[in-house]
């Protein structure tokens, strides 16, 4: 195997995506790569991911390994520090069956994650899951008990120009399967005409499916820049005693937002401030709701998410898995009543037509003969 291309590297994964293209290399330092990053390597159809760490520790099970396995997407794993810190951005880069060049230089030795490997340590993950699960729970807990006040009091909201009462919202966070489901309720979309809410990545979903978004909200550090001047309207999600890290990008391009201090996610966020400004219905598209999802981005448990599921709970429409429903292929019978459909108002235009009438007569007669009847 000899793979040539360009590295492309970010100490953050989700803020490399949207700089690839498909002759470059990811150059990664991840810890058990998850699904949504995966998908968009594939997506961007990337040579190969080089990793300083490993992409699949046993932990938990998390995704994005086998999605690029099974993808054909090479990754080469635990290259360490030192190797990660030697890459630079646009460096050529030649990896062969041992060993990684750069610049036409050898720097290291080198081991293929295989999807032997991948599924060893999967099923070691799996068997460790329920004690991840006891932390996981334990730990969701904890949090709720500190963070109770997200249900009980009221919100300060930020001002916003874009009036929700008695609209749909539709909230696109950048989760697992958030491209195909958001292509799944386009009909939706464009008949109903949502407000339109990007929490970060999700924003740069909406514009790649044409759509402009609303509202920007998040800590702004996977948006593409494009989504950002496209949108109406940005809302930089900051830490509950008001820092606020993402606001340095934003008028680092000149534009304006406001703060939007809150002890949950982004995606909480986003939630709180449709419910909080009477949408009549919010929809969800790659929303994060299950122990995977959240160890996959890093946390150990989700207590904000519980306690604002249990607030706006009533109002809220997940999209999550629509794409599934519409994957069975066409059965047969299906096709036969389509045809069979089709074919009846044709039949009564042709015994009601005198050409048609005659056509059959002869053809009729023809066979007769033919058969000696």
């Amino acid at each position: 195997m000899l793979i040539r291309g360009t590295a492309k590297k970010n100490i953050k994964t989700k803020a490399l995506i949207t700089h690839l293209t498909s002759n470059d290399i990811a150059v990664i330092n991840h810890k058990d790569i998850d699904g949504v990053a995966a998908r968009q390597f594939v997506d961007k159809k990337i040579k190969a991911v080089i990793n300083a760490t490993t992409s699949i520790s046993g932990k938990y099970p998390n995704r994005g390994p086998r999605i690029l396995s099974n993808a054909g997407v090479p990754i080469i794993d635990n290259v360490g520090q030192d190797i990660f810190d030697k890459i630079s951005n646009y460096d050529s880069l030649e990896i062969n069956d041992k060993y990684l060049s750069v610049n036409g230089k050898s720097l290291c030795e080198i081991t293929y994650l295989t999807k032997d490997d991948i599924e060893s340590k999967m099923d070691k993950a799996a068997s460790n899951l329920w004690n991840i699960l006891d932390s996981f729970i334990e730990n969701t807990l904890d949090y709720a008990k500190k963070e109770k006040e997200l249900i009980i009091s009221p919100v300060k909201l930020p001002k916003s120009s874009i009036n929700m009462k008695g609209r749909h919202v539709l909230v696109v966070i950048r989760g697992e399967g958030y491209r195909e489901d958001l292509r799944a309720i386009r009909t939706y979309i464009d008949e109903v005409n949502p407000i339109m809410i990007g929490v970060d990545g999700g924003a740069n979903a909406l514009l790649d499916f044409g759509y402009r978004p609303d509202i920007i909200i998040g800590d702004m550090d996977s948006v593409s820049d494009i989504s950002l001047m496209n949108c109406k309207e940005i809302i930089v999600h900051a830490y509950p005693n008001g820092n606020c890290p993402g606001m340095k990008r934003i008028e680092s391009l000149g534009l304006k937002a406001v703060k939007f201090p809150f002890i949950g996610t982004s995606e909480d966020a986003a939630l709180v401030l449709a419910y909080e400004q009477n949408a009549e219905l919010i929809v969800t598209v790659g929303s994060h709701t299950n122990m995977i999802d959240f160890l996959e981005k890093g946390r150990p448990g989700m207590a904000s998410t519980m306690l604002i599921q249990m607030k706006v709970g009533h109002k809220v429409v997940d999209a999550k898995g629509v794409s599934e429903l519409y994957k069975n292929r066409i059965k047969p019978g299906y096709i036969a009543a389509v045809f069979a459909a089709a074919l009846f108002p044709l039949t009564v235009v042709a015994k009601n037509s005198p050409l048609i009438k005659e056509i059959y007569k002869l053809i009729s007669l023809r066979l007769r003969i033919l058969l000696g009847l």
